[in-house]
């Protein structure tokens, strides 16, 4: 995220000082590493927790809409770094599949019917639904060998899809602001502390290998995944008052033999249990980390108190403050299922992870998997007049001056970064992105500026085809 808006800043202004401070001795090591998060890069075309399904039966596409133009803007950026020299396409990006597979009649019509409300959109255009076990062996023949001939089985699919190295992505951008003026990262540096000093400045306090160091800056974007949390609190601004975070651990089960990463090729995602969060979607995804194919099967949750896989166990404790206790404690009275899900994770054993494996690929075998621990995840937890309310997005938190702003919450997160920075720029730079001279190189950088992809489709699929060229998704 902090790499994302570091390269959208240096864009628009070409002059601009910019420090990012990073903790680990590296970039794209904690959440973006390829092993700390699932890789997809999220469209809505498989993952059917974006489009819930009401009461009334009735399917909402808007969220689904919304995060598919998001990803596109991501395309459409990442397109023009590569036209610029900027970035190399082949690098972080792997045309794939996307896949929704079902099983049980009532999960069955609910596919078809999501799939004939979604597909009415030209963003959807070219998903497609079968129940004909033979095609669906050809989409995904792992989820669907050794399977009962008497289960009622569909998959809808979208061929246009990727897998996305994060944490080759966050490298990229971090090589290319270091070849260009003004640009510094601080590696192994601890934010200490960070305070006003005036109405223009802020002081940031750094612990790092040479010694302590302070910073003067009139900005500061806290990008630090489940750490953002912890510095928010650093920073003492009200509109932070209102946070609180639970922390949830994740762990995937991984295969790298080749006779079956050389037989899936695709991104798979099922329906989670009845009453388990939308955070349990099981997935069984092709990857590619450091150049290698795997496959990834989970995720599982578990429980730390870490806000970070590198943090502190202590994390979650040194969070709590008297104005958000009480709002941990109503998210849980109101969330119980997830209370029980994370119960249930808690207390499975390894034999346990492998059942749900062997649901959704019913030939798999114990030997072939090892586990791996993901990311960290911290869900936020946001105090309003009716309580504590659990917020399962992301969320950007700004001062009121615009001074200072941070990225909390988890999923889509990296999918949808440069709609995010977007964001943040029309609440932090509003005066300078209006300027004629920011707005000319903000179109330049993202041609469909401005515009509604979802109310465009002439432009929508004119993108798409700038998109596919330079990036090679065709």
């Amino acid at each position: 995220m902090s790499a994302t808006l570091a390269t959208i800043l240096k864009e628009l202004d070409p002059s601009i000082r910019i420090l990012i401070v990073e903790r680990l001795d590296g970039p794209g090591l904690e959440s973006s590493a390829a092993r700390n998060n699932a890789g997809t890069g999220h469209a809505a075309n498989c993952e059917l927790n974006y489009t819930p399904e009401g009461i009334d039966g009735r399917i909402d596409p808007k969220k689904a809409l919304a995060i598919n133009s998001s990803f596109e803007r991501s395309l459409e950026f990442w397109s023009s770094l590569v036209e610029k020299g900027r970035l190399s396409s082949n690098k972080f990006l792997n045309v794939l599949p996307h896949i929704s597979f079902v099983s049980g009649q009532n999960d069955v019509d609910f596919l078809f019917k999501r799939q004939q409300i979604l597909s009415r959109f030209s963003a959807f255009k070219s998903m497609k639904f079968s129940m004909d076990r033979e095609e669906l062996n050809q989409w995904a023949p792992l989820v669907m060998e050794g399977r009962n001939p008497e289960e009622v089985v569909a998959g809808t699919i979208v061929e246009r899809g990727v897998d996305v190295d994060f944490g080759s992505l966050t490298k990229s951008f971090i090589e290319s602001l270091k070849s260009q003026d003004d640009f510094e990262v601080a590696y192994c540096s601890t934010v200490v502390d960070l305070f006003k000093i005036d109405k223009e400045r802020w002081t940031v306090k750094l612990k790092s290998p040479s010694g302590p160091r302070e910073i003067i800056t009139p900005f500061i974007f806290l990008g630090a995944g489940g750490g953002a949390l912890t510095l928010l609190q650093k920073s003492s601004i009200k509109e932070g008052s209102i946070y609180a975070g639970f922390p949830v651990s994740g762990q995937w089960l991984i295969c790298s033999e080749k006779k079956l990463t050389n037989k899936h090729h695709a991104k798979v995602y099922g329906k989670p249990k009845v009453g388990a969060p939308p955070m349990s979607v099981p997935h069984l995804d092709t990857r590619w980390i450091n150049g290698e194919r795997s496959l990834l099967f989970g995720p599982f949750a578990g429980f730390s108190g870490k806000f970070l896989k590198y943090g502190s166990r202590l994390d979650l404790l040194r969070s709590l403050r008297v104005n958000n206790i009480s709002s941990i404690f109503q998210v849980g009275l109101k969330n119980l299922d997830l209370v029980s899900y994370l119960a249930n994770q808690l207390m499975q054993a390894e034999s346990d992870r492998f059942k749900d494996l062997k649901r959704f690929f019913p030939n798999a075998q114990e030997h072939d998997w090892e586990l791996s621990i993901a990311g960290q995840r911290v869900q936020i937890i946001k105090a309003t007049e009716t309580g504590g309310e659990l917020k399962m997005g992301t969320e950007v938190v700004t001062s009121s001056d615009g001074s200072l702003a941070a990225l909390l919450g988890a999923s889509p997160g990296a999918s949808t970064a440069v709609t995010i920075m977007l964001e943040v720029l029309h609440r932090c730079w509003r005066h300078k992105i209006s300027s004629d001279s920011w707005m000319k190189r903000l179109k330049l950088l993202l041609p469909s500026y401005g515009e509604d992809l979802n109310a465009n489709d002439e432009l929508l699929n004119k993108m798409r085809k700038r998109s596919d060229a330079l990036l090679d998704l065709i």
